[in-house]
C-alpha cells in the first residue's frame, strides 16, 4: 500500500495563503488552510450590509496593469465577473473639495502656485524615469518628494497624506514605498488620462470564495475558526501546528501571517536573533468606518485628506465605483484611519466611532445629516501596513527559515512593490513554487 502524500499546512486564509495552497492542491499535494476568522479572505474578508449583500470590511480594488490576479482570474475561467470602471479623484484641501481625477486637474488645483501645479503634475513622470528602485533606498519619501517636487507641493499635498497614513512615522518611510505608489498608479488610466479601476462582481469575497471552491475540488481542506497557536517542532523539522482543536500534523508549513504573529509562533524554536530581526519591521493598524447610506456624499469615489486637522486619510465612496444597486440602494462611504493599536479611536466602541466621525463628516459635507446613517460598521486591521523605512530590503526576512520545512510569506515580504491582493497572489505562487522545488529535491 502507498503511503499518503506529505502533509501541507498553510496558516491564513488570505489571497497568499489561498494562492500557495491552490497551486500545490493542483500539483497532487495533501494540503489543509487553516484561519482563525470565520471567513477566507484575510484582509480582503467582507461583512453583510443591512441589505444582506457581502462588502469588503476595507475598501478594495484593483489595477488595470495588476497582471497576477488578471491571471489568476482567467485561470479560475471567470473573466466575465470583472468590471472596469473609470473612477474619479479628489482632495480635500482648506474646506474645498479638488478634482484630481485627470492630468489637466492638476492644473486647475488653485491651493497651488501655477509652478508648483507643473511640478505636481511632472511627479508621475519624474517616477517612471526611475529604473533601479535600489538608488532610492537611501532616501525617505519625504526628502525625495521635497526635492522632486519643492517644498510648497510636498507641504500642501504630500506630507498630509504621509501623516495620514503612517502618524508618527511618515518622516521615516523610504521613498521607494511612495515611488512605487506613483508608477503603479500612473500605469492604471486610460483615454484621456483618466485612471481605471477593476472590481469582482460580488466583491473580493466572491474570488476568495471561488479561489476556495476551486482548491476544495482539487481535495484541499479549509478549516475556518481554527488559528494557529503554536508549531510542533522535533529535531530542528516542523511535524505539526497546534490549534484550539489539537494538534494538525505536517510534513510543511506555510506561514502567511504578519511578522509579529509569526515571531511569536516560531520563537520557541528558533535562535533570540533571528526572532529580534522580524520584530524589527514594524507596523501600523487601521480602523475603517463604513457608512451605509440613503444618499451619496459627493460624485467623487476617492477624496484624499491633505487636512492635516481632519483624522481620517481619506473617503472612499464605494457606489461611485461599484452600483448601489449592487447593495439595495444604499450608498458605500469608507472611511480610513491609520494609527497604533494603542491609539484611542482604535479601542473606542463602534457606535464611538461613529460619533467621532459625524463632525467632520458635517464640516465637509455641510448638508450632511444623521438621519442619513442607516447601518454603520467598524472593522480594525492591527498589522495593516508594514512600516517601509529606508534600506527596508535588508530587513526582509527570507521565505525559507531556520525551521525545516516551514516557509514564510508574509506581506512585509511585498518589496520593493507595495502590500496589495495583486502582490499577495504572487507572493502565493512564489512560496507554493519553493515548495514544489524543495520537495522534488527531497524526492530524489
Amino acid at each position: 500500500m502507498n503511503s499518503p502524500s506529505p502533509h501541507t499546512v498553510v496558516i491564513g486564509a488570505g489571497f497568499t495563503g489561498l494562492t500557495a495552497a491552490l497551486e500545490l492542491a493542483r500539483e497532487g499535494h495533501r494540503v489543509t488552510v487553516i484561519d482563525g476568522d470565520d471567513s477566507v479572505g484575510g484582509l480582503a474578508g467582507s461583512f453583510e450590509t443591512g441589505t444582506g449583500q457581502r462588502l469588503e470590511k476595507f475598501y478594495h480594488h484593483w489595477f488595470t496593469n495588476d497582471q497576477y490576479v488578471i491571471d489568476l482570474v482567467k485561470e479560475l475561467g471567470t473573466e466575465s465577473e470583472v468590471v472596469h470602471r473609470p473612477t474619479r479623484t479628489g482632495s480635500y484641501y482648506a474646506n474645498t473639495i479638488f478634482r484630481l481625477s485627470k492630468p489637466l486637474d492638476v492644473l486647475r488645483y488653485t491651493p497651488l502656485s501655477p509652478i508648483g501645479r507643473i511640478r505636481l503634475g511632472l511627479l508621475v513622470l519624474q517616477a517612471r524615469v526611475v529604473r533601479d528602485w535600489k538608488a532610492l533606498e537611501n532616501e525617505t519619501a519625504a526628502n525625495w518628494l521635497q526635492r522632486l517636487c519643492g517644498r510648497e507641493v510636498y507641504e500642501k499635498v504630500w506630507k498630509p497624506l504621509l501623516i495620514g497614513k503612517f502618524g508618527q512615522y511618515y518622516d521615516e518611510i523610504s521613498a521607494v514605498w511612495f515611488w512605487n505608489k506613483l508608477t503603479l498608479r500612473g500605469g492604471s488610466r486610460g483615454k484621456g488620462g483618466a485612471e481605471v479601476l477593476a472590481y469582482y462582481r460580488g466583491g473580493f469575497a466572491a474570488l476568495a470564495d471561488t479561489m476556495a471552491e476551486a482548491f476544495e475540488r482539487a481535495g484541499g481542506r479549509i478549516r475556518l475558526g481554527c488559528p494557529a497557536t503554536g508549531l510542533v517542532v522535533s529535531d530542528g523539522h516542523v511535524r505539526g501546528v497546534e490549534t484550539p482543536e489539537g494538534m494538525i500534523e505536517a510534513d510543511r508549513v506555510i506561514v502567511t501571517t504578519a511578522l509579529p504573529i509569526f515571531a511569536d509562533l516560531v520563537a520557541p524554536h528558533a535562535e533570540p536573533a533571528y526572532v529580534a530581526r522580524l520584530r524589527e519591521v514594524g507596523y501600523i493598524g487601521n480602523v475603517c468606518l463604513t457608512l451605509e447610506l440613503d444618499r451619496s456624499l459627493s460624485d467623487t469615489y476617492w477624496l484624499n485628506i491633505a487636512d492635516p486637522d481632519f483624522p481620517f486619510v481619506g473617503i472612499i465612496e464605494h457606489t461611485n465605483f461599484e452600483p448601489t444597486e449592487s447593495y439595495g440602494g444604499r450608498h458605500i462611504v469608507y472611511m480610513s484611519k491609520y494609527l497604533p493599536t494603542d491609539a484611542e479611536l482604535y479601542r473606542m466602541s463602534d457606535d464611538d466611532v461613529l460619533d467621532f466621525a459625524l463632525p467632520y463628516i458635517t464640516k465637509m459635507f455641510p448638508e450632511f445629516d444623521r438621519s442619513w446613517v442607516l447601518a454603520h460598521h467598524t472593522y480594525r486591521a492591527p498589522y495593516s501596513q508594514p512600516l517601509v523605512t529606508r534600506h527596508y530590503s535588508r530587513r526582509i526576512p527570507d521565505s525559507r527559515t531556520p525551521v525545516e520545512q516551514l516557509y514564510l510569506a508574509t506581506m512585509a515580504q511585498i518589496y520593493p512593490e507595495d502590500r496589495g491582493t495583486n502582490y499577495a497572489i504572487r507572493e502565493g505562487k512564489k512560496i507554493a513554487q519553493l515548495v514544489l522545488e524543495d520537495a522534488a529535491v527531497a524526492a530524489q
